[in-house]
């Protein structure tokens, strides 16, 4: 499974990256490649490439914000979910959206 994503929370600064963190680990965990960017106060980090995008099986917004970009996402199951969600239970979150996806 490969995944995008990108994380922002309200404040751009600890949720944003915690999230990104955990959701990080717990794909890898999985063995699914995983890339997602930020976009917080010092602006957007770890921008995905077009490739990325293109190749990815589903889109992971976890976001409180609305994100700059989101067009580059047309077309592309996407899947958004709050950042707190994300940080509680990374794993659970994944393998819930993998399952519905396969289900579908």
């Amino acid at each position: 499974m490969k995944i995008v994503g990108v994380a922002a929370c309200t404040s751009g600064i600890a949720h944003t990256y915690i999230a990104r963190e955990k959701v990080m680990k717990a794909a890898q965990s999985l063995g699914y490649e995983i890339h997602m960017e930020t976009q917080g106060t010092i602006g957007t980090e770890n921008e995905l490439t077009p490739a990325q995008i293109e190749a990815a099986d589903f889109v992971l917004l976890v976001v409180d914000i609305k994100i700059g970009g989101r067009e580059r996402f047309a077309g592309k199951k996407v899947v958004e979910v709050p950042t707190n969600t994300a940080i509680k239970a990374p794993t659970k979150l994944l393998q819930a959206v993998v399952d519905k996806l396969q289900a579908s």
